[in-house]
C-alpha cells in the first residue's frame, strides 16, 4: 500500500519548533478508517506492516510507502545572514547552505520526520522568488526573505530496498513565488499469488499449531474424584492425587481459588503441596485430607455445610483441571447441643443430617423426649457403676483409641465394652467441651465479686436464668459430681479441682471487649468457679 501525503507546514524562518509539531500531529493523528476485515486481508496480501493486525483502521506509518511533500517551510537556519543566503543562492553555492538547513538539522537531531529518507539538495533554494521571474525577491518595497528549501520530497519505506530515487529537482516555472521540485522513483510494488499463498498460510498455521501443541504443557491425573466415604467426627482422612507431566516441556502448577473466593478449599479440607513444577515425565503426589472438627460438626449437624467441593488446579501456560471431593458425614453427638440431642430416642447416627428427611421421619415440633440427652445418661451411668472409687479419677489421661470407640457406642447405641473408667471420663469432658453450645453461656457469668454475703443471691439467679434443657443438664451433672466427691478418699477428687473442671466443660469463655483486660476476664473466671464450688458443696440445688 502507497500513502500521499501534502502539507503546508508553520511559515516564519525562526518557527523551527511550529513546523515540527505540524508534522507531528499530521504523522501521529491522520487515521483511515477502512475497516478491520479489510486491514486483515491486506496484511495476509503481504503489503501492510505487522503491527496493524487487529486495527480498523491504518495510521500513515502502517502503509508500506509513505511519500510527504510540500511546501513544508524548512528555512537556512539564522546564524547565516539573509545577505549571505542570497549571495551564495545566486551563485549557486550550497554546501554552506545544507549544512544549515533546518530540515537536515532537526532531522539529524530526531525531533522531526524520523526513518524518512530525502535525496541530495542538488538545486538552488526554490523560494523565495519574484513571481513571473527567475529572481531571487529583492525589491526595496518588498520584505526581505532569506532563500530555502521549503519545498521538499521525503519517503519512508518498510523495506528500504523497494525504492530508488532516480531524480531529485526542481521545475523552472515562474508563476509563483516558489520553484516547484520533483521526483521520479523506481518502486518494486508486492505481487501475491493467491492459490500459492494460501498453500503456504496453511503448511505455515499447520507447523505453528504442532509447536504450540508440543510447547503446551500437558499433565495427566490419576483420578478427579475423590469420594473420602464415611468420616467421623475428630477423624482425619487423606486421599491423594498422582500427578504426572506427559507433555515435552516443564509443567508448573497450583491450586487457585474459585471465581470471587479468597480460599483454596473449604476449611474441613487441606490439600498439600498447593503448588510445584515437574519435569517431562516426573510425577508427584497431592494429599488431600478432610478433618471434622467441632465448628465443621456443628455445621454439618445443622445443614449448614456438606462434605462436597471442587478444586482447581492450574496449568501455567496451560489448561484447568477440576478436582471433585465428596465424602459423607458420620453423625455424631459430639458438636451438637442438648437441645436437639434430647429430641431423638434413637443413636444420633440414624438421624438424617438433611432436614427434609429428618422432617419426615420426626416431627420436630414435638416436645423433648427426653429431659436428658441419653449419650450423656448412659455414659454418666457407666462411670457411675464402673469406677467411681478410681483413683485420679477425670485427671489421669484416659486411652485414645478406646474414647474413639466410647464415642462410636454412643453414636450408634451399641453396648459399651468393658473399657477403662479413665477413658469413659475422658469421653464426658470431651462430650461436655465441645457441644455447640455451652450449657453456661457468657450472659450468665456472675458481673460481680462473689463473697459469702451474695453468693446465695447469684446462685438462685444463676438457675432462674437458664434455659430449660441446659438446666435439667446442669443438675444432672452437678448431681453426679456430687456422689462422685462421695468417694474422694479412694478417688482423690476433691471440690475445688471438680470446681475447675466444670468450668472447663460447660462453660464458654469469656469474650471480653478490646477494653476489658486480661486480669478482669480472670475475675470473672474465677467468680464462675466459686459459683460451681458453691453448688458442689451446698444443698443449693
Amino acid at each position: 500500500t502507497l500513502c500521499f501525503v501534502c502539507t503546508h507546514l508553520a511559515a516564519h524562518r525562526e518557527n523551527v519548533a511550529g513546523r515540527n509539531a505540524d508534522f507531528a500531529n499530521v504523522f501521529t493523528k491522520t487515521s483511515f478508517e477502512i475497516g478491520a476485515q479489510a486491514v486483515e486481508e491486506v496484511i495476509r496480501l503481504g503489503s501492510m506492516s505487522q503491527w496493524a493486525m487487529g486495527a480498523k483502521s491504518v495510521g500513515v506509518s502502517d502503509h508500506d510507502l509513505v511519500f510527504w511533500f510540500g511546501d513544508l517551510n524548512y528555512r537556512v537556519d539564522e546564524s547565516i545572514p539573509t545577505e549571505r543566503v542570497l549571495e551564495l543562492s545566486k551563485k549557486n553555492v550550497l554546501e554552506e547552505l545544507i549544512e544549515h538547513d533546518q530540515l537536515n538539522i532537526e532531522r539529524a537531531a530526531g525531533r522531526v520526520f524520523p526513518d524518512f529518507e530525502e535525496g541530495a539538495l542538488a538545486f538552488r533554494p526554490t523560494y523565495k522568488y519574484q513571481p513571473g521571474t527567475d529572481l531571487y525577491e529583492e525589491r526595496p518595497d518588498k520584505k526581505l526573505r532569506a532563500p530555502a528549501w521549503c519545498d521538499r520530497i521525503l519517503w519512508l519505506a518498510q523495506e528500504p530496498g523497494h525504492v530508488a530515487q532516480l531524480n531529485y529537482c526542481r521545475s523552472e516555472l515562474n508563476i509563483s513565488d516558489h520553484k516547484p521540485v520533483m521526483s521520479t522513483f523506481l518502486v518494486t510494488i508486492k505481487d501475491v499469488v493467491v492459490a500459492k499463498r494460501d498453500v503456504v498460510y496453511r503448511e505455515v498455521m499447520k507447523m505453528l499449531d504442532t509447536y504450540e501443541n508440543n510447547s503446551l504443557p500437558m499433565v495427566s491425573l490419576d483420578r478427579i474424584t475423590l469420594d473420602f466415604g464415611e468420616v467421623r467426627y475428630a477423624q482425619s482422612v487423606t486421599l491423594h492425587i498422582v500427578i504426572t507431566n506427559t507433555g515435552q516441556v516443564v509443567a508448573q502448577f497450583r491450586l487457585v481459588p474459585k471465581v470471587d473466593e479468597i480460599d483454596l478449599c473449604k476449611p474441613w479440607l487441606s490439600v498439600a503441596p498447593t503448588y510445584g513444577m515437574l519435569i517431562p515425565g516426573e510425577k508427584t503426589e497431592i494429599e488431600l485430607t478432610i478433618t471434622i472438627d467441632n465448628a465443621t460438626a456443628h455445621r454439618l449437624n445443622t445443614s449448614r455445610e456438606v462434605l462436597e467441593d471442587i478444586l482447581i488446579l492450574r496449568l501455567e501456560n496451560g489448561r484447568d483441571y477440576y478436582i471433585s471431593v465428596t465424602g459423607k458425614y458420620a453423625r455424631s453427638c459430639f458438636g451438637m447441643s442438648v437441645d436437639e440431642l434430647v429430641l431423638y430416642t434413637d443413636p444420633i447416627r440414624e438421624v438424617p443430617l438433611d432436614p427434609i428427611l429428618r422432617a419426615e421421619k420426626y416431627d420436630l415440633n414435638a416436645r423433648a423426649a427426653m429431659c436428658v440427652p441419653k449419650e450423656l445418661w448412659r455414659i454418666i451411668d457407666a462411670i457411675y457403676e464402673r469406677g467411681l472409687d478410681e483413683r485420679d479419677l477425670f485427671t489421669a489421661v484416659g486411652d485414645p483409641d478406646e474414647v474413639y470407640h466410647i464415642r462410636e457406642c454412643l453414636d450408634t447405641g451399641a453396648a459399651f465394652e468393658n473399657y477403662n473408667v479413665h477413658s469413659m471420663a475422658e469421653a464426658l469432658t470431651s462430650f461436655l467441651s465441645n457441644l455447640a453450645t455451652p450449657i453456661v453461656p457468657v450472659s450468665l457469668f456472675p458481673t460481680l465479686d462473689i463473697d459469702a454475703q451474695n453468693i446465695q443471691a447469684f446462685t438462685r439467679k444463676f438457675l432462674e436464668d437458664m434455659l430449660p434443657v441446659p438446666y435439667n443438664v446442669f443438675i444432672y451433672i452437678i448431681s453426679f459430681f456430687r456422689e462422685v466427691l462421695l468417694h474422694r478418699q479412694r478417688n482423690r477428687l476433691y471440690p475445688a479441682k471438680v470446681a475447675r473442671i466444670l468450668c472447663n466443660c460447660l462453660v464458654s469463655s469469656p469474650q471480653g471487649n478490646a477494653e476489658e483486660s486480661a486480669s478482669s476476664s480472670n475475675q470473672r473466671r474465677g467468680n464462675m468457679q466459686q459459683l460451681m464450688l458453691h453448688f458442689l458443696e451446698t444443698n443449693s440445688i
